[in-house]
């Protein structure tokens, strides 16, 4: 049953019907996010709009096509909103659009959040590739985070796509050999048929990660290896590192003095807890009671 709604869910994110402003996806030179841009196009019954960093000529199943090599931020924005209201949308579209960016590598860490920021909207679903093995550029400020930590933090869905390794060839030894720009030749590699891992964060905050086999030739699905998925604990430090210049861990000392801290109503709870909740009052040597007096009674 875990294994058929991790599937269920994969299929709802791949159509858009989950409510998700920015989907992120990873790739390397082992295996492009092609074949995944091509099954979210194959899925979406919405207005594409495709920008484009590094593609030189417009996908079949964009409706919209902008070079955005050479031109600003501000002015993709301006596109964009030029062709995303009322106006603009045919009735096919149903008002909603998916807005596909070929990669995010282009756009400085600084300028990113707010990229995004100006064209979010509640109609717009961001579908967006970033290359792990591309050299990224040198922050002006070292205590910046990188756009890769950027992105990460703020997408919903995480789609990270490997290939699939030959037994000849191990993983760690395939991903030292690409870092070396030493790509062997293999049918495995950049092909239609992938590994996707797949991390979807809830509402709550919590985080599931869930890998699967992707046949996009089949547009076939299925769990790899394990259907368990792995949950994020949120209150994980280690989610916050690098992403801002506070320190917003805590040391064993403040934990243990935390945990020290006694709560206030502790004794009414463990003393009445059964039959709904109580004051506790200690009179202190300086209250005037009167014993006879009814509405005295602090109880």
């Amino acid at each position: 049953m875990a294994s058929q709604n991790s599937v269920v869910l994969l299929t709802r994110l791949l159509s858009l019907k989950e409510n998700s402003p920015l989907l992120l996806v990873l790739d390397s030179l082992a295996q492009s996010s092609y074949h995944l841009i091509q099954e979210f196009a194959y899925k979406s019954k919405n207005n594409i709009i495709y920008l484009s960093f590094e593609t030189l000529n417009k996908p079949a199943y964009a409706n919209e096509f902008l070079d955005c090599s050479v031109i600003s931020t501000a002015e993709i924005t301006k596109f964009i909103k030029s062709k995303t209201t009322p106006q603009t949308t045919s009735s096919t579209a149903q008002g909603k659009h998916l807005i596909i960016i070929d990669s995010f590598n282009y756009i400085p860490s600084t300028d990113i959040t707010n990229f995004i920021a100006s064209i979010s909207e509640p109609s717009i679903t961001i579908v967006g590739t970033f290359h792990i093995n591309c050299p990224q550029p040198h922050n002006t400020s070292s205590y910046y985070p990188s756009a890769l930590s950027l992105l990460s933090f703020i997408a919903s869905s995480i789609f990270e796509v490997e290939a699939f390794h030959e037994h000849s060839i191990g993983e760690e030894q395939l991903s030292n050999r690409i870092r070396k720009l030493d790509i062997p030749i293999s049918s495995a590699l950049n092909s239609d048929v992938f590994k996707l891992t797949l991390t979807n964060r809830r509402k709550s905050g919590r985080s599931l990660i869930y890998t699967y086999k992707v046949d996009c030739k089949n547009h076939v699905y299925e769990v790899h290896k394990s259907n368990q998925a792995e949950e994020i604990d949120p209150e994980d430090e280690s989610l916050l590192k690098d992403l801002t210049t506070f320190n917003l861990t805590t040391s064993n000392k403040q934990k243990l003095a935390r945990e020290q801290v006694e709560l206030p109503y502790m004794e009414a709870q463990e003393a009445l807890g059964s039959s709904g909740g109580a004051i506790v009052y200690e009179f202190e040597k300086d209250d005037d009671y009167d014993e006879e007096d009814p509405y005295e009674d602090p109880f």
